[in-house]
C-alpha cells in the first residue's frame, strides 16, 4: 500500500514538474517580449546619442558607428543655443519639485483624513475620486488652458504647476494605504495621552506612511517630468519650456524656413533627459515596490 501511496505522488509530482515546465515556457516567451519591446528604444537611443549627424543617416540604427561622438554631442547640447538645454533642465526640475511635491503633500494630507476620520459625504468623495481617476489628464488639458486664459494666467509657470497639484490616483492610493498601514487603536492610544491631532499625524502617521508618500512622489515626479502636452500648450516663451517641449522645439526647427537640422542633439538631449528619471527609480525602487503591495493582503 505504501509503495503505491509513493508511486502514485512520484507521478503527480512528475505531472506538475510538466504542467509547470510548459507555463514557464510561455511565461518566458511573453516576458521576452515585452523585454525586447520594452528595452529596443532605449538601446536605440543610447547608440544614435554616439553618432554624428551625418552617420544618423548612412549607418544602421541598432549599431554603432565608426566616429564616435558621444561626448562631443553632449558638449554640443549642453551649450547650443546659449546652453538653452540647461535652462529647459532647471524649469523642469523647477515643475517637478513644486508639482510633483504639493501634489505628494496634498495626496498625503488628504489620503490620511479620507482614511481616519469619518464625516458627511465621504461615500461621495470617494465616487468623485474614483472617477477622477478613470478621466486621461490629456482630456482635460484644453479645459484647463481656457480656465487659465480667463484670468490670464497663461504663458506663466503657475499654469502648468497649479494643474499639477491634482493627482487623484496618489490620493486614493494614499487613501488605501492609510487605512491599512496606521492602526486605529495606536491613534486613540494617542489621544487618549493628550495628544493634538496634527501631532499625531507629524509623530506617527508620517513615519507609518513612508513607503506610501514615496511611491506616490515617485509617480506624481514621472509624471511632471514627462509632461508635454499641458506645457506645450500652456507656454509660449521658450524660455519657461520644459525638456520635453524645448527637445521637441530642436526637433521641429528642422522643417522650418532655414531651420538648422541637428538630430544628433535631439537625440543626445533626450538621452541625458532620461538619465535622472532612471537613477531616481532605481534608487527608491525599494520603497515603491512596498508602497504598491500595500492593501494587497488582508490581515
Amino acid at each position: 500500500m505504501a509503495v503505491v501511496t509513493s508511486t502514485a505522488r512520484r507521478r503527480r509530482s512528475r505531472a506538475r514538474q510538466t504542467a509547470g515546465a510548459k507555463r514557464s515556457w510561455g511565461l518566458t516567451l511573453g516576458t521576452g517580449i515585452v523585454l525586447i519591446y520594452s528595452v529596443l528604444p532605449l538601446i536605440w537611443l543610447i547608440v544614435n546619442a554616439t553618432k554624428t549627424q551625418q552617420d544618423l543617416r548612412s549607418s544602421f540604427g541598432l549599431w554603432f558607428a565608426q566616429d564616435f561622438a558621444l561626448f562631443d554631442n553632449i558638449a554640443r547640447a549642453l551649450t547650443y543655443d546659449d546652453s538653452v538645454f540647461i535652462r529647459w533642465f532647471l524649469n523642469t526640475l523647477l515643475y517637478v519639485v513644486a508639482g510633483a511635491g504639493g501634489a505628494t503633500l496634498i495626496s498625503t494630507i488628504g489620503g490620511y483624513g479620507l482614511a481616519k476620520f469619518d464625516f458627511a459625504g465621504k461615500k461621495a468623495i470617494f465616487a468623485v475620486i474614483i472617477g477622477a481617476v478613470a478621466v486621461p489628464g490629456t482630456a482635460l488639458a484644453v479645459p484647463t488652458f481656457l480656465l487659465f486664459s480667463s484670468v490670464q494666467l497663461t504663458n506663466n509657470p503657475l499654469s502648468v504647476i497649479i494643474p499639477s497639484l491634482v493627482a487623484p490616483f496618489g490620493l486614493y492610493l494614499m487613501w488605501v494605504y492609510s487605512t491599512d498601514a496606521i492602526p486605529v487603536d495606536l491613534l486613540d492610544a494617542a489621544r487618549i495621552d493628550g495628544a493634538g491631532e496634527f501631532k499625531i499625524f507629524r509623530r506617527i502617521g508620517l513615519p507609518l506612511l513612508g513607503p506610501g508618500i514615496v511611491t506616490v512622489l515617485l509617480f506624481t515626479t514621472v509624471a511632471n517630468w514627462n509632461n508635454y502636452f499641458l506645457p506645450l500648450i500652456m507656454i509660449r516663451n521658450p524660455d519657461w519650456y520644459p525638456l520635453t517641449v524645448g527637445i521637441n522645439s530642436w526637433n521641429t526647427q528642422a522643417s522650418t524656413a532655414g531651420g538648422e537640422a541637428i538630430f544628433d542633439l535631439v537625440i543626445t538631449g533626450s538621452l541625458l533627459m532620461i538619465i535622472p528619471i532612471i537613477v531616481i527609480f532605481l534608487y527608491l525602487q525599494r520603497y515603491w515596490q512596498s508602497g504598491l503591495a500595500a492593501g494587497g493582503v488582508k490581515q
